[in-house]
C-alpha cells in the first residue's frame, strides 16, 4: 500500500477526493430539493382536491 503513495501525491489526491465528494453531496442535495417529498425548504406543495366520482 505504501508504494501506491509513491505514485500519487497524498495532498493532491486527498484534495481531489474531498472536492469530488463535496460536488457529489451538492448534486444529491439539489436533486432532493427538486422533489416534492424531500424539499425541506418549501415543504410539500398543496395539491388541488380531487372530486369523488359519482
Amino acid at each position: 500500500m505504501w508504494r501506491l503513495w509513491l505514485l500519487f501525491d497524498p495532498r493532491r489526491t486527498l484534495i481531489a477526493l474531498f472536492t469530488f465528494l463535496f460536488g457529489l453531496a451538492l448534486v444529491i442535495h439539489f436533486i432532493l430539493l427538486s422533489t416534492d417529498r424531500f424539499n425541506w425548504l418549501e415543504g410539500p406543495k398543496a395539491k388541488p382536491p380531487v372530486a369523488a366520482p359519482k
